[in-house]
């Protein structure tokens, strides 16, 4: 069915024939760099961890809408226990979602063989008499056994995700698509990785899920490539390999862009309404279905203009190009 309603859609080409690989080596190095200066963000600095991973306790701390709770004085209260690293920072209230100063949102660290319902009363007590009568919600505490369990079971759900794709990957396509799609895999993953070290974003579980659903998204968006891809190599045999990548990703970038496009609203409606809680995650995954989308394109099809392809077997060889549309090259 026509989709009539949104003129996006309607301005967009039916037909495009943008010179994709004339550009291809200038991304190519880009991307390069950006990857090795993302992993070596993962060290040095390195990732924020969360309480979800480093062990510690969080709160929410408030007072009545249209008061202000000061961050230094709850800073000061938690500091004054030598718990260690202690995080500050102010959060939309719950009921309104609005940021108006009332709420913040406090963690720290829970020292080792402590108990950690005290450490949180403690830390209560010396607010409370601090910045006085405030409400306390969403108090969770992780110890520091379950943290390194919980982030070693996220390394390892990525690693099992990276490597279920490489297997779906080579039993789909012969070897040249799948070091394309293993080079954009990789490199999506890098550098949502040098996002979040960059934003300093606290990496959590929530953060995890948000890897986990871009290299699911990055997979797909370099299939639908791939597919078109495979049907052009054998369709136009005789056509310069750059010629048919060029065709396969303009024949996909209408339905890149829409999905793409409508993924990011979405998820920048998340970024902005949908709390602190949700934040780093909606930042990530709408940087990553980004990335994917540019990789898809600039990643792994432009790759096989260095390994080459075997375009000798299944359909009949037709060397005549197709007429494009307004976008058609000269």
């Amino acid at each position: 069915m026509a989709m009539r309603g949104w003129p996006l859609i309607r301005i967009l080409p039916h037909k495009t024939n943008f010179r994709f690989v004339r550009y291809a080596r200038s991304f190519a190095i880009l991307s390069a760099v950006l990857t090795v200066a993302a992993i070596v963000g993962c060290f040095y600095p390195g990732l924020n961890l969360g309480i979800d991973f480093r062990g510690g306790a969080s709160m929410e701390v408030s007072k009545p809408a249209g008061q202000v709770v000061e961050l230094d004085q709850l800073r000061g209260a938690v500091n004054g226990l030598g718990l260690g690293d202690v995080q500050v920072q102010g959060i939309a209230r719950r009921d309104t979602n609005a940021n108006d100063g009332s709420t913040a949102i406090v963690r720290f660290q829970v020292p080792e063989g402590a108990n950690q319902t005290e450490v949180v009363q403690r830390v209560e007590a010396s607010i409370t008499e601090a910045v006085g009568d405030v409400t306390y919600s969403g108090v969770s505490v992780v110890g520091s056994k379950v943290s390194g369990e919980l982030l070693l079971n996220g390394v390892l759900a990525l690693i099992t995700a990276v490597v279920l794709m490489f297997v779906y990957i080579a039993v789909r396509f012969p070897w040249q698509f799948g070091i394309g799609a293993v080079a954009g895999l990789l490199h999506d993953v890098a550098l949502t990785f040098g996002l979040i070290v960059l934003l300093r974003l606290e990496f959590s579980l929530n953060l995890v899920a948000a890897l986990l659903t871009v290299i699911g998204y990055s997979m797909n968006d370099t299939v639908v490539v791939f597919d078109r891809l495979r049907e052009n190599l054998r369709k136009y045999k005789v056509m310069p390999l750059r010629d048919v990548i060029d065709l396969s990703i303009n024949e996909t970038l209408s339905r890149t862009i829409i999905t793409g496009l409508t993924t990011v609203m979405v998820l920048v409606v998340l970024a902005v309404f949908g709390g602190e809680a949700l934040r780093g995650f909606s930042i990530t995954l709408a940087f990553g279905v980004i990335i994917g989308t540019f990789s898809s394109i600039y990643v792994g099809a432009p790759l096989m203009l260095l390994t080459g392809v075997d375009r000798s077997s299944g359909g009949k060889a037709d060397a005549t190009p197709v007429k494009l549309g307004m976008a058609s090259r000269p």
